[in-house]
């Protein structure tokens, strides 16, 4: 069973930075595209950023292009959202998931095609 362990969340003022960091068990990690998505209460998971398995393929969410910065260490097993000039519309729960489909450069931004995620971490963002 794969694990997945996010941190880094906080609270920080508007302007501010944090750093989450997602830890992910065994091999598998480097046979998948890593996603982060976000989502406050009552509303559905949305999608903030995918890195594709070797890092060549990044996409991210028009809301956050230009603040947030996504990377891996396949070494390590290890994916980063590096988030700048945070607004108090980004408070929300940050979870890391993993996707084994599609090829090398395969970057989905479907939740329904991810197989496996964290609990989160909870980001807020204070006015």
């Amino acid at each position: 069973q794969v694990q997945v362990v996010e941190s880094g969340g906080g609270l920080v003022q508007a302007g501010g930075s944090l750093r989450l960091s997602c830890a992910t068990s065994g091999r598998i990690f480097s046979m998948s595209a890593m996603g982060w998505f976000r989502q406050t209460p009552g509303k559905e998971r949305e999608f903030v950023a995918v890195i594709s398995r070797s890092g060549g393929n990044i996409i991210y969410a028009d809301s956050v292009k230009g603040r947030f910065t996504i990377s891996r260490d396949n070494a390590r097993n290890m994916m980063y959202l590096q988030m700048n000039s945070l607004k108090p519309e980004d408070t929300a729960v940050y979870y890391c998931e993993g996707s084994l489909r599609g090829e090398g450069g395969y970057a989905p931004r479907l939740e329904g095609q991810y197989s496996y995620w964290g609990q989160g971490t909870q980001v807020t963002v204070s006015s």
